[in-house]
């Protein structure tokens, strides 16, 4: 069966989408979907822990989302610029790959300049895309100082579809617990339900942890363009697996135990890097993987998501991993039940 574009329509009524965290991480809604009987359960994500024994394993994924908004203004206009950057090109000359709104206004050999009292300046040296461009930050100081002032100047950034501004809330809230490597320009959202009481019980049942990092850009919720999904190109996305990761992964494989994969990057992360005899290789590059069905998994047998929103990458990964008739049914009893969709939402547990 060939998977195309349309078959991930679904109707989601727009007051599913919530743009606001639950009062606590672990008290959102949980799905519990079972690919091999079909049942479908619903729980609270306190409830996880039921679902996992001594020597299973979790493996999450560690990036840190850096305050990537911005707001510039334009030289002799002063017209107001929004500037999201996206990833740093080269550290010494202080080059980024950014995307600017309104994109009309901004030319190669425009200056911009950041702050109450024009702290940053930033020269427009390349137009990468329609919307991209490549700036290069004039500032006198250590690369730590200017990453110091990038991240005053730089707000939480909130997804487009969240429209109110970021608050003291989402500094904390839009990022998981366990975030240690900088680099992202958006939230692994699966990750975001776990709380540090809820970790520390499964630790103590004896479930294992494993850490993976990727970096998620804008390639993970760039929207598909085609109906045929195998002409989809990815944005290559920064990852990495150390020895200690792959170790641990690999043991719990070998022993048959349960191995989730908390999130979509996570389940990309692990996919990228697979030897011949179906185990995890320690990688420190880029994959631009995308996953929809058919997909032949190698080492998660466990996952947990979000809910994701119609026609996106993320619901065809979950679709592929679920079973896409499965995955279908359990969308339609989500909007039913009112689960809340997309990054603040609510949780499934695909077992």
């Amino acid at each position: 069966m060939k998977y195309k574009l349309s078959m991930f329509n679904f109707d989601l009524p727009e007051k599913l989408v919530t743009d606001t965290p639950a009062k606590s991480r672990d008290e959102s809604k949980l799905m519990v979907v079972n690919k091999e009987t079909g049942d479908i359960e619903h729980k609270k994500v306190g409830d996880l822990i039921d679902y996992f024994e001594n020597g299973d394993m979790i493996c999450l994924n560690n990036t840190k989302v850096f305050p990537a908004r911005l707001y510039a203004n334009k030289e002799k206009t002063g017209a107001k610029i929004e500037v999201f950057l996206l990833r740093e090109l080269n550290q010494q000359n202080r080059l980024w790959d950014v995307l600017v709104d309104p994109a009309r206004k901004i030319r190669i050999g425009n200056k911009l300049f950041f702050g109450e009292n024009d702290e940053l300046i930033a020269e427009v040296i390349d137009n990468t895309t329609s919307r991209g461009r490549t700036l290069r930050f004039l500032y006198d100081g250590t690369h730590e100082e200017f990453k110091e002032t990038l991240n005053s100047l730089g707000s939480t950034p909130l997804p487009r579809f969240i429209k109110r501004e970021p608050t003291t809330q989402d500094t904390e809230r839009y990022q998981t617990i366990y975030a240690k490597h900088e680099g992202a320009v958006a939230a692994p959202t699966a990750g975001l339900h776990f709380s540090k009481k809820q970790m520390l019980k499964m630790q103590i049942k004896g479930v294992e942890f494993s850490e993976t990092t990727l970096h998620v850009g804008l390639g993970t919720f760039a929207p598909i363009m085609v109906e045929d999904l195998s002409k989809h190109k990815m944005e290559s996305e920064q990852m990495k697996i150390n020895e200690e990761a792959a170790l641990k992964i690999n043991n719990a494989k070998e022993e048959n135990k349960r191995i989730c994969a908390v999130g979509t990057t996570v389940m990309r992360t692990l996919e990228s890097s697979v030897s011949t005899k179906k185990m995890v290789i320690p990688y420190d590059g880029w994959t631009n993987l995308f996953i929809f069905p058919p997909h032949n998994f190698q080492i998660a047998n466990c996952m947990l998501t979000n809910f994701h929103l119609p026609k996106s990458s993320l619901m065809m990964q979950v679709s592929a991993f679920a079973g896409y008739d499965l995955l279908m049914k359990a969308y339609k009893e989500a909007v039913k039940k009112k689960y809340k969709f997309h990054t603040y939402g609510d949780a499934m547990l695909i077992i």
